[in-house]
């Protein structure tokens, strides 16, 4: 009916553009914010590293499990609603050119654990998907691709992944890649965006896959925040004020740029993000760290439990607390507003770093009451729990919506119709 409509009125192109709009905003406006329950509470973890944990000593997370921070039975303990799966790809696989492989391998592994506890996880492609999951018992895992190695300088993989589920994109991780220059690497082969990384970006844009910036440097966050015509998200990076020197965290000049997009800084829960003091204690832990595993010819991500016993023993690391990711919301909060802040806790990820308080996804409540307790109103703790979230991914969908239908409007060949379904 839409096509028939503005195909065939004899209008201007302008109009049709306009027509186009304003249905989509119209379908945009119904489909995403109708869905929601006004007052319910929706916790959203946008980074949880639970598949490559999973591929390297596997659980069942339908129930109760001996290891990680995530699992099924927590997390409802918790009120966790809906969790994006970090489709986490190392360097090691990026060198070896295993990326795209190694990350369908992780995304198979989400499909086969959600699909074994049909009753307890479902995977979520969109927002609407969030809000209709989130009336039920189940959580809903959706997926988020950290490291665009993935993509293997091919842009059809961007599409490849979309219609895998994949709605994040980090472009970049621990070594500069084909994309993005990193935050971790000295090496700034590009001095920020590669140009095929802008091309990257303008596909992410098209199809509705949110740009995340965490990870890549400052000169690649100021391209990306140039070529992106959506909100922009730092799924897990948290205030660099707090840790200076470390750019994987942001300044508060990138913290105000990233609200100006519209976008939202996701808080990590590591301690190594969140004081000075345990960023220092971790940054010479993986300093040697670094050299046992090249003594001893190990890959970067395989574990080293008895240098790592040995070292704490030696050295007690310093943990942060629950009142440090709360000083760090603050932070975010004073210097963007209420709109630009949520959760990226990284569970799962960063290992035996994680604050007194919040050591698992049970924990979200004692970070909603102190949220409380700090002073933010209800409708303050429903934006900073999911909301502001859920805003950004709504964005992505209705920019795409958008391109779908003009690019319907420039051809009649049928290309656009197979390609977007």
């Amino acid at each position: 009916m839409i096509e028939k409509i503005l195909f065939e009125q004899d209008v201007t192109m302008r109009q049709k553009c306009l027509a186009l709009l304003s249905i989509a905003a119209l379908m945009v406006g119904c489909g995403q914010a109708g869905a929601l329950n006004p007052d319910q509470l929706i916790v959203v973890d946008t980074h949880i590293d639970l598949p490559y944990r999973l591929n390297r000593n596997y659980e069942n997370v339908g129930q109760l499990t001996e290891h990680g921070d995530f699992d099924y039975a927590r997390a409802r303990r918790g009120g966790l609603s809906a969790a994006f799966m970090s489709i986490f790809v190392p360097v090691e696989k990026q060198s070896a050119g295993l990326a795209k492989d190694f990350a369908d391998h992780l995304i198979d592994l989400v499909e086969s654990t959600s699909s074994r506890n049909a009753d307890k996880f479902e995977i979520a492609r969109s927002t609407r998907d969030i809000a209709r999951i989130a009336r039920t018992n189940r959580i809903a895992l959706s997926l988020g691709m950290e490291n665009g190695a993935a993509i293997e300088n091919d842009l059809l993989n961007v599409w490849h992944f979309y219609n895998r589920g994949i709605r994040y994109i980090t472009l970049a991780h621990g070594k500069s890649n084909q994309i993005s220059d990193s935050s971790y690497d000295p090496n700034r082969q590009w001095g920020g965006l590669s140009p095929f990384g802008v091309k990257v970006v303008q596909e992410m844009n098209r199809l509705g896959i949110i740009v995340d910036v965490s990870h890549i440097t400052d000169e690649a966050l100021l391209d990306v925040l140039e070529v992106s015509e959506t909100p922009v998200l730092a799924t897990h990076s948290s205030a660099r004020s707090f840790t200076p020197g470390f750019e994987r965290n942001l300044s508060d000049e990138l913290i105000g740029k990233i609200a100006d997009n519209g976008g939202v800084v996701q808080v990590n829960f590591g301690s190594a993000f969140l004081t000075q003091a345990a960023n220092e204690w971790y940054l010479q832990y993986y300093t040697e760290e670094t050299a046992y595993r090249s003594e001893h010819e190990l890959g970067q991500y395989e574990p080293v439990p008895e240098f790592e016993e040995a070292y704490r023993t030696a050295n007690p690391p310093p943990y942060a607390t629950l009142d440090d990711v709360l000083d760090h919301i603050d932070h975010i909060v004073n210097l963007a507003g209420i709109d630009h802040v949520g959760f990226g806790s990284d569970f799962d990820g960063v290992g035996d770093s994680l604050p007194i308080g919040l050591k698992s996804v049970a924990d979200y409540p004692a970070l909603i009451e102190g949220l409380r307790e700090r002073g933010y109103g209800e409708d303050d703790v429903l934006k900073i729990a999911g909301r502001n979230t859920l805003r950004v991914w709504a964005a992505a969908e209705e920019h795409a919506k958008i391109q779908r239908l003009l690019a319907l409007h420039e051809t009649d060949s049928g290309w656009y119709r197979g390609r977007y379904k």
